[in-house]
């Protein structure tokens, strides 16, 4: 079973929790991954956030419920876990663009979001094969030290936050009060501390030998050593991150192992290119075999 196959079957458990409100540890435990990394793969792979699904599927429910049947709208609403009409009248309006009692009344059905398929996100043989391959390589452990900033998933507002993390890193010239500083000249970003929300931490800093007491308010933290699929960026680096994440672990046959992402810029060849010159590293275990014939044949809301 692959990462589309176990994805889909969480997307399947979560069909029949659109009345309930499923806990999104129960929903990734139906892929095997952990919360937080079942939620990135799925945003990476459909472009939307699993909060953002469900809502969109209660909506469309609740919205066939309302030609279909003579409930109230109160009670359409409370079965698919608002707290009031008036919540769900303002969630209604913002996906369909009318209100629920026009809707209801209207000559012609709005456009509804059905239930996921994976399989319509699957890749072709022959682009997986061109897909742009990572250097896969051994490291040893690295001490970074470095300023700690909380974001989140949701939204995507990571991608929108980190680019603000470095230029505050940057201006209030952090970099020099690391003690002992070992490649001077290489900015570390790192992704850790993920929560079942879809919040973490993202610490930028470089790498140090420093041994002694704490430097608060900066933070020490340890990249672990092991295996890692290295990504040179070329371009954006949320395009990367997405395909990474959207396209090249689902369709290869690594599997992501604990432990954080984390990427590395030459600061130097950056500013002498005037482009980001970084290398995405991602935590990685060696292939596993998979039969492909059959496919090729906390409370999320």
């Amino acid at each position: 079973m692959d990462h589309f196959d176990r994805i889909q079957r969480a997307i399947d458990y979560l069909e029949t929790q659109l009345q309930g409100r499923p806990d999104i540890r129960d929903v990734a435990a139906q892929a095997g991954f952990s919360p937080f990394h079942f939620q990135r793969l799925f945003q990476a792979i459909t472009g939307t956030s699993v909060q953002a699904y469900l809502r969109r599927r209660r909506l469309s429910e609740a919205a066939k419920a309302l030609r279909s049947s003579a409930r109230s709208v109160l009670d359409l609403a409370l079965d698919y876990q608002y707290a009031s009409q008036e919540a769900f009248t303002r969630a209604f309006e913002q996906q369909f663009g009318i209100a629920p009692a026009r809707y209801r009344k209207a000559g012609e059905p709005g456009p509804l979001v059905g239930p996921l398929r994976l399989s319509d996100y699957r890749c072709p043989k022959e682009k997986v094969l061109k897909m742009l391959a990572p250097t896969l390589l051994k490291i040893t452990d690295v001490q970074i030290i470095g300023c700690a900033f909380r974001t989140t998933l949701e939204n995507h507002r990571h991608y929108q936050d980190i680019p603000g993390f470095y230029a505050r890193f940057g201006s209030e010239q952090t970099f020099l009060r690391i003690p002992e500083r070992v490649r001077p000249d290489f900015a570390y970003g790192v992704a850790c501390d993920f929560e079942d929300d879809g919040t973490f931490s993202f610490v930028i800093g470089e790498e140090s030998a420093w041994a002694g007491e704490d430097l608060a308010p900066l933070v020490s933290l340890r990249i672990p050593g092991g295996l890692y699929a290295a990504f040179q960026a070329d371009g954006s680096v949320p395009n990367l991150r997405d395909y990474i994440y959207g396209t090249w672990l689902p369709n290869s046959l690594y599997e992501r192992r604990e432990g954080p992402d984390f990427e590395v810029t030459d600061v130097a060849a950056s500013l002498l290119a005037g482009i980001p010159k970084m290398t995405v590293y991602i935590p990685v275990s060696r292939p596993v075999v998979r039969d492909r014939s059959r496919t090729e044949a906390g409370s999320v809301g």
